[in-house]
């Protein structure tokens, strides 16, 4: 690292310092979701391959989530795998999952966080089903940040998963059509969603520059603040972090009204 670099580094330290203590922990977001993008373009920026971009993503989780802890969040969203993902070739997806399997048994074993799995579970292989399962267990009593891992997960498939799961209830009991139609609400269907009894997200931030939600928690992002960062993923810093935290605190949140 050239002298450059070493000022660049130390002045974006400084100013991070500068933002932090000036952030109203008052006004910080409860519930984060995260749409962690550019790996890829990361990788290819950097002469890598993609499995490299996909590791340096993961390796990112961790420090996020203790810039959340240090900042008063509770729930943490991370949009890990997209029902969408499973359409990517073999030798980039085989490795992925591998990855995303490493990531669920780091966080599990890391003892701060409680991790919760947000998707369809009957779309994953049974190992990761098996890895999946056995980190919501161990981490039950954790009194940590709330880890939602949405792997194989896509806001349609919920919306519909909820529905479904709404209706084996309903038949569960022998209620009648007609008394069912009668009773559906948003209330009802919320209760059905992957993320029954948590905070809507205040906040989403989604990395690499793309400006869309592409199909992320459809349901309940109706009255999110969302903040955009040209940031690769691998590359996101705690001051990109800081700056999302100021953007939010600085907005005044109307909920439709």
């Amino acid at each position: 690292m050239n002298l450059r670099d070493k000022l660049r580094g130390l002045l974006v330290r400084l100013y991070a310092r500068r933002v932090e203590g000036h952030l109203d922990h008052a006004q910080v977001p409860k519930h984060i979701g995260v749409i962690m993008d550019g790996n890829r373009r990361w990788a290819k920026a950097a002469g890598s391959s993609t499995v490299d971009g996909h590791r340096a993503g993961a390796g990112k989780i961790e420090e996020f989530l203790g810039w959340c802890a240090e900042t008063d969040v509770e729930v943490v969203t991370l949009w890990l795998l997209s029902t969408d993902n499973f359409d990517r070739p073999q030798e980039e997806l085989v490795p992925l999952l591998g990855i995303i399997e490493d990531v669920v048994r780091t966080l599990a074993a890391d003892g701060r966080w409680r991790v919760h799995h947000v998707g369809t579970p009957d779309l994953l292989p049974s190992g990761m089903q098996t890895v999946l399962k056995e980190a919501e267990e161990t981490t039950a009593h954790v009194d940590g940040i709330l880890v939602n891992v949405a792997i194989g997960y896509g806001g349609r498939q919920e919306i519909a998963d909820a529905v479904r799961s709404m209706l084996l209830e309903a038949q569960g009991k022998g209620t009648p059509m007609e008394e069912l139609v009668e009773a559906v609400d948003t209330d009802m269907i919320g209760r059905h969603l992957y993320t029954s009894d948590q905070p809507d997200p205040d906040l989403v931030i989604r990395t690499s520059g793309e400006q869309r939600l592409s199909g992320f928690m459809l349901w309940q992002t109706a009255h999110s603040e969302y903040y955009f960062c040209d940031v690769f993923w691998p590359a996101f810093r705690k001051v990109d972090f800081l700056r999302a935290m100021r953007d939010y605190a600085a907005r005044h949140r109307r909920f439709g009204g």
